[in-house]
């Protein structure tokens, strides 16, 4: 079934489970990781995961290491050796992360009391997303680098990344991607509707593998566009597309990482926390990505107590948690009205309501099917039936899941026992952009530390959390994934005539200094996704003639 050797008959010399991967949809197994990397969505619709999660007996063995050889003794478990050597899974790591500003990558900030505060933004972008964009962009390299050996001109493989963005995943894809050899980056973005810092973070990248297309329309047209182009054969058969969204597996992978990594700050930071001691992660949660990565971390065996989902106003993960029901609720006229047009609020889904944190402003969580993958086989394996038959259920179910999803809005609500699961290890609080702001003014009052909008979302969580009878009792760490300078509408709108407060002293990174005046490369697309295909597929002609 796959091109790597990775069959259910010989694999098993090469690929341990954890390193073989299948859908979440039940028809595609047998996958290498550079087979799930390149394709990124599974030919049945699904998403991929690991066969098996790892469960490292040594992973205290791990507290003093680099955030580098961490991800090395990590990812080593997801990737076999006999797809990446040793030697060159440890470049590629330390080449991804060479470019973080902080030395310890994401350094863990002691806030007040019991809580912590992951500082996941010191990538190029200022955002959490370059944790895994870096990597990513670094592998898709690595594996084409390969595939091209010996080989010139029109028969090197070359891949063309397309995707859509609302702001943040545009700039760390470009950023991950620039200058990549034998890879060219598309990315959309809803003309005049993304943040100014946003839009200039990806158009003054002028490399020349870089494509920035303005599109007339909204978000959801510019999705619609990148569907289009991968259902397209004959886009998919002259430009051998790649994904870089977080439906690709590398994404989840690179982000386990800080969660062990936080771990060990945390035991070396705290006199009362000790290695085997329990904590909660607080994740502001929008596509289920980064939440996902930590399910993971817990399922390796990392204390974890429970993982507390805080979503804002858009709502879809808090109430399935707290009904079993998972429901699109659409938003409309003045109901759907909010946000701020400088953090990039007008450039969301249709049907979202707008908030202070548009970046987690979502109908459906794409992640999701990954969990509900797993919960699945949970619940299958109570009819003590083999580990086959326990997948193919689990694959069913979701399948008929998304199909009830995609036809009626919904489904559910699910079996009790797989909601008593899906508690078991998470929790789920909502907040709204009131509070949002009001965390945001406490944290600066009380601390002197600006909070994105994000990240306030989360502490807002977390302070509930707490206070509640089963959390008082575990310290949290609170996961700040973007840059409050990235965000400067709510931030200023929060603090504003506070004492003390001073944007360009307290919050502007010199990185951002002048950045909307430098020159730009952008190209003015129509809302018509044919068009885009010809100039996609004119604009990579003219990288091949110039040798990339």
């Amino acid at each position: 079934m796959a091109s790597n050797g990775v069959d259910q008959n010989g694999s098993a010399s090469t690929h341990t489970p954890s390193q073989r991967y299948l859908s979440t949809r039940g028809e595609d197994e047998g996958f290498s990781f550079e087979e799930v990397v390149l394709k990124g969505l599974a030919n049945d619709g699904g998403l991929y995961i690991p066969e098996s999660i790892p469960t490292p007996q040594s992973w205290e063995s791990w507290k003093d290491l680099s955030f580098p050889e961490l991800a090395y003794e990590i990812l080593s478990l997801y990737i076999s050796p006999s797809e990446i050597p040793p030697a060159d899974l440890k470049d590629i790591i330390d080449r991804s992360y060479s470019t973080f500003r902080s030395p310890q990558t994401t350094p863990l900030v002691h806030l007040h009391d019991n809580l912590y505060l992951l500082e996941l933004f010191h990538g190029p972008t200022f955002a959490f997303k370059d944790v895994a964009l870096q990597f990513l962009g670094n592998l898709f390299e690595y594996f084409l680098v390969r595939k091209n050996e010996g080989k010139t001109g029109r028969d090197r493989h070359h891949l063309t990344v397309v995707g859509a963005t609302s702001g943040d995943t545009g700039s760390a894809a470009i950023y991950g991607l620039r200058g990549k050899k034998d890879v060219s980056v598309f990315i959309l973005h809803p003309k005049g509707r993304v943040s100014p810092i946003q839009e200039a973070q990806m158009t003054t990248v002028l490399d020349k593998n870089v494509h920035n297309l303005a599109v007339t329309g909204t978000f959801d047209d510019c999705q619609d566009i990148v569907k289009a182009l991968f259902a397209d054969k004959d886009a998919n058969e002259n430009l051998n597309l790649g994904a870089v969204n977080s439906i690709n597996w590398a994404r989840i992978l690179a982000q386990i990482v800080y969660y062990f990594h936080s771990y060990f700050s945390l035991a070396k930071q705290s006199s009362t926390f000790k290695m085997g001691d329990k904590v909660r992660f607080v994740v502001p949660t929008g596509n289920f990505g980064d939440v996902l990565a930590g399910y993971f971390a817990l399922r390796m065996g990392l204390p974890i107590e429970k993982l507390v989902i805080s979503t804002n106003e858009n709502d879809i993960l808090d109430r399935f948690w707290k009904t079993g029901k998972y429901e699109k609720k659409v938003a409309r006229g003045a109901d759907a009205v909010g946000g701020l047009a400088v953090d990039g609020a007008m450039a969301h889904p249709d049907g979202v309501k707008e908030t202070l944190s548009p970046a987690m402003d979502i109908l459906v969580s794409s992640n999701f099917e990954r969990l509900l993958w797993f919960l699945a086989y949970e619940f299958a394996k109570t009819a003590n039936m083999d580990d086959q038959w326990n997948k193919s259920q689990a694959g069913q179910e979701v399948s008929k899941w998304l199909k009830e999803l995609k036809t009626t809005g919904a489904f559910g609500p699910v079996y009790q026992d797989v909601l008593k699961t899906a508690k078991r290890d998470f929790d789920s609080e909502r907040v709204t952009d009131p509070e949002t702001i009001e965390t945001i003014q406490n944290t600066f009052k009380d601390i002197r530390y600006v909070l994105d909008p994000h990240t306030s979302v989360g502490v807002t969580a977390a302070h509930r959390s707490l206070d509640s009878e089963d959390g008082k009792a575990h310290p949290h760490i609170a996961l700040s994934t973007a840059h409050p300078a990235k965000f400067s509408g709510a931030v200023d709108m929060a603090l504003r005539g506070e004492e003390g407060f001073d944007f360009e002293k307290n919050v502007l990174p010199k990185e951002f200094v002048g950045l909307e005046r430098r020159e730009k490369r952008v190209t003015d697309s129509e809302n018509d996704w044919a068009k885009v295909r010809e100039l996609v597929k004119l604009q990579v002609e003219q990288e091949l003639k110039e040798g990339n």
